[in-house]
């Protein structure tokens, strides 16, 4: 007989103890030796343990005995960070019930509230966790009474656990058998959901895979619903957290299956595979990832263009989430326009690049995506400063807004609020929680990115809690500020800014440039320019030559010859306004914005 199985994930806000507990389960149901056993053993890249974040989810499949039967427990877990909410949304369909973890110290924080909303939606069973119970500042019985009353259930059914000395662990483990229903088949026809992949390079992608019907084994034709993408299965298996092969999965079971496939973007996650004889529908809900911030990446050195070029393609394997394509610049030379899911998600990216790629870069600053309703009807999407129009054309703006949520304690709602006002949010109700208040409000994307997040940490000393969804295009008043160095346009410099404080960002800007440029043989004019008149200026001086210095004696004259031989070729040179920016101020203003 087949052992019995239950599909679960933890789901929390960050730094809740999601991946120590995770450990600890590895650890009781002996899924892994303990000489092997390490901290953050699910997060398998450098970064992620670095950061105490995981970054790429990971599927385990544990045994568990329970009132003397055998059990397999399949766990997921998943990144907390808003950035992947779409592939945390996905992870979650492919399970019938959630792990809700709350760290005893801090309570319930705006993540929390988000990912608890989607396993709602999902009619996922949620099993209420307080952690950390160990921690010398642990609030325990409050902790699970806020909790309790979030979820409108008793005290009593609210577990108390530490990851960190196992206390409890094996009380949630038998929870999870007790409380989260089996799986059912959807029918005979192979159906099984996509929620995340990897790539090896022998192999190709390397999909993890939820199985929801019929049943999947080595050499079977499958096709990919949403890719159109057909192949032979090479290999399928259970993760332990190693792969481990085995002759099929079936309904119920989560493991993975070599495609062979070697062509990046294919594979996605909330795609659908099926039989190619005998296919299934899709599963609802499916949509491709879109980028929502974007950035330039240059090579420090352009001999590393091709480096670059195959280090991004060698990436998207993985992540299909990141876009990009290539652009040249006159300042920086050829690089590539990305697309990013979010803040987190381009700061995974660039480190992983320079990383394990051994890549030196230079990355501008962040934009969103733009919507341009031109004078005669046409509209067009801009995420490059450069191509924002300043000619009048443009009869609308619109840009990309978030909803957000702050829980904060009630002393610092004066300094959130006035926070809110400088990023131009636009604040709606505030609800009262047990020792918490949260504020519910509307900003611009980017705003967010205007490192909202850590001025939030810095006026709240920390307590203050962020989650966000996207809330659609909008309303833009913004305008593109030119920099104009010697009266030539740089459009590396070019930027989109905000209307009321564009005279700010122009001073800040043409302010830092005469300290970083270097003085010419001429005045230089450094300025700042919106809708065709200049708002901001600095004049450097020239660098001064004492043309005269190798005469001795003489008449006058000969010294005012050469001063003024001197004055005309200065003026020549003004005339042309030619300035060679060095590379070094490029990447110094790149860096510092």
């Amino acid at each position: 007989m087949e052992p019995k199985i239950r599909n679960f994930s933890i789901i929390a806000h960050i730094d809740h103890g999601k991946s120590t507990l995770a450990d600890r389960m590895l650890e009781i149901t002996h899924t892994i030796e303990p000489r092997r056993m390490q901290e953050q053993v699910l997060d398998r890249m450098d970064l992620e343990r670095e950061r105490g974040i995981t970054i790429k989810m990971q599927p385990v499949r544990m045994h568990w005995t329970h009132h003397g039967e055998d059990y397999v427990i399949n766990l997921i877990d998943t990144p907390g960070h808003v950035d992947f909410a779409y592939e945390v949304s996905r992870a979650l369909s492919a399970v019938e019930g959630v792990v809700l973890l709350v760290d005893a110290t801090q309570g319930v924080e705006a993540q929390t509230l988000s990912v608890l909303s989607v396993a709602k939606d999902l009619n996922l069973t949620i099993i209420p966790v307080v952690s950390k119970i160990d921690a010398p500042h642990a609030r325990t019985e409050e902790i699970v009474i806020e909790l309790a009353a979030l979820l409108g259930c008793a005290d009593s059914t609210v577990l108390r656990a530490s990851g960190k000395t196992g206390e409890g662990v094996a009380r949630v483990l038998d929870t999870v058998i007790e409380r989260i229903p089996a799986p059912k088949a959807t029918g005979d026809k192979v159906q099984a959901l996509v929620f995340d992949f990897g790539y090896s390079d022998h192999r190709g992608v390397i999909i993890y895979t939820r199985i929801c019907g019929g049943r999947v084994a080595k050499g079977d034709a499958l096709t990919l619903v949403a890719a159109h993408a057909s192949f032979t299965a090479l290999e399928v298996g259970v993760l332990t957290p190693e792969e481990k092969q085995c002759s099929e999965l079936s309904a119920g079971d989560i493991g993975y299956i070599v495609t062979g496939i070697k062509k990046p973007g294919v594979a996605s996650v909330g795609d659908t595979v099926t039989s190619t004889k005998n296919a299934a529908l899709g599963f609802p809900g499916y949509r491709t990832p879109t980028p929502v911030i974007w950035a330039s990446v240059y090579p420090e050195s352009q001999d590393d263009l091709l480096l670059l070029r195959q280090s991004l393609e060698r990436l998207r394997l993985s992540d299909s989430s990141l876009s990009y394509e290539e652009e040249s610049s006159g300042v920086m030379g050829r690089g590539f326009r990305c697309g990013f899911l979010g803040m987190l998600h381009l700061e995974i990216i660039i480190e992983r690049l320079r990383r394990e790629f051994g890549l030196n870069l230079v990355v501008t600053q962040p934009t969103t995506v733009y919507e341009i309703t031109r004078s005669d009807g046409r509209v067009e999407e801009i995420y490059a400063p450069a191509r924002f129009p300043d000619d009048g054309t443009a009869t609308l703006v619109r840009e990309l807004w978030a909803a957000i949520t702050v829980i904060t304690p009630p002393e610092y709602l004066g300094n959130i609020t006035q926070l809110l006002y400088e990023h131009e949010a636009i604040q709606g109700e505030t609800e009262s929680l047990p020792d918490k208040v949260q504020i519910h409000a509307r900003i611009p994307l980017r705003e967010l990115m205007r490192g909202f997040f850590d001025r939030l940490k810095s006026v709240s000393s920390g307590f203050a809690s962020l989650s966000y969804v996207l809330d659609g295009m909008h309303p833009a008043d913004v305008i593109r500020l030119d920099i104009l160095v010697a009266e030539e346009p740089v459009p590396a410099f070019a930027r989109i800014v905000s209307r009321r404080r564009v005279q700010h960002e122009a001073e800040a800007m043409v302010e830092k440039l005469e300290k970083l440029l270097p003085r010419q043989l001429f005045e230089l004019k450094i300025q700042a320019k919106t809708q065709g008149r200049i708002i901001a200026s600095r004049r450097k001086s020239a660098m001064r030559k004492d043309v005269t210095g190798y005469l001795y004696g003489g008449d006058i004259t000969r010294k005012m010859k050469l001063l003024e031989k001197q004055k005309k070729g200065k003026k020549k040179m003004l005339a042309r306004g030619t300035v060679d920016i060095p590379h070094d101020v490029f990447l110094k203003v790149v860096k510092e914005g």
